[in-house]
């Protein structure tokens, strides 16, 4: 594996979100069925599987597969995401929270036959993550990364959406999960290689939701700061100019990248 350009470590991974927990529970973008479908189709994915969501945050990636009937550990370092994740899914008695990281699940050897991870893999340590799935793995398992990804340039408004939370985000670059590209995932995949999938996820958001959507990433100015303040009126602005009745087209596709370790 090559080695990684950067430490992620001094981003503070496990504690950068704790406070913006409420803003990406309900404003962060849900995963297509279809992604389930597609793992079912080409993997072999069962509701008897056993899954670990690694960087399970709030629980939005898992509820997927607990709503498949499959038993997931949510392993989840940050202690507000993972309660959350705890509450979203406390209907589901397959589902149980680890405090646990990418590095140090916590999970036993051979125990999983799926790791999985939304949003969350750009975070990791790429060498001891490996490694660690690698161990907690059973034989034959997979691995499936996916991403929820804006189209910067589907639009004008996404196009100048980027370019006013980048003025605002001085990490941006840094920390986005789009630093991590093909030469890297082909090094954790390793010789088997891995399959990459891409669904259409549009939204719709009124200006609400689109500010409740930038103040859940990790790199924009955090609420009650001046800055926050100058961001949400220049948001209001950008909105103002591009919104269709009280709402904007919001554009994702999600990334899926499947394979074995």
């Amino acid at each position: 594996m090559t080695d990684q350009t950067e430490n992620i470590g001094a981003y503070r991974p496990t504690e950068r979100f704790s406070d913006r927990v409420d803003d990406y529970v309900r404003y962060r973008p849900r995963y297509p069925a279809g992604l389930l479908q597609v793992l079912a189709d080409e993997t072999g994915l069962t509701p008897a599987h056993v899954i670990a969501d690694v960087g399970c945050g709030p629980g939005i990636s898992s509820e997927l597969f607990v709503r498949n009937g499959n038993p997931v550990y949510g392993v989840e370092p940050n202690g507000e995401m993972r309660a959350a994740a705890a509450r979203r899914l406390a209907e589901f008695p397959n589902f149980t929270p680890v405090n646990g990281t990418a590095e140090a699940t916590a999970l036993d050897d051979d125990s999983v036959d799926y790791v999985i991870s939304g949003q969350a893999f750009h975070w990791f340590d790429r060498v001891q993550a490996q490694e660690e799935f690698r161990r907690i793995l059973r034989s034959g398992g997979r691995l499936a990364l996916f991403w929820n990804t804006r189209q910067q340039s589907a639009s004008p408004f996404m196009a100048e959406y980027e370019a006013l939370v980048r003025s605002y985000s001085p990490e941006y670059d840094q920390v986005t999960h789009e630093r991590i590209g093909a030469e890297e995932f082909a090094d954790f995949f390793g010789p088997g290689g891995y399959v990459h999938r891409t669904f259409e996820n549009p939204l719709r958001m009124n200006f609400t939701a689109v500010m409740g959507r930038t103040a859940s990433t990790s790199y924009t100015p955090p609420s009650g700061t001046a800055e926050y303040a100058q961001l949400e009126i220049a948001l209001h602005a950008l909105f103002d100019e591009h919104a269709q009745g009280d709402e904007v087209p919001f554009i994702y596709v999600t990334d899926l990248y499947t394979g074995k370790l």
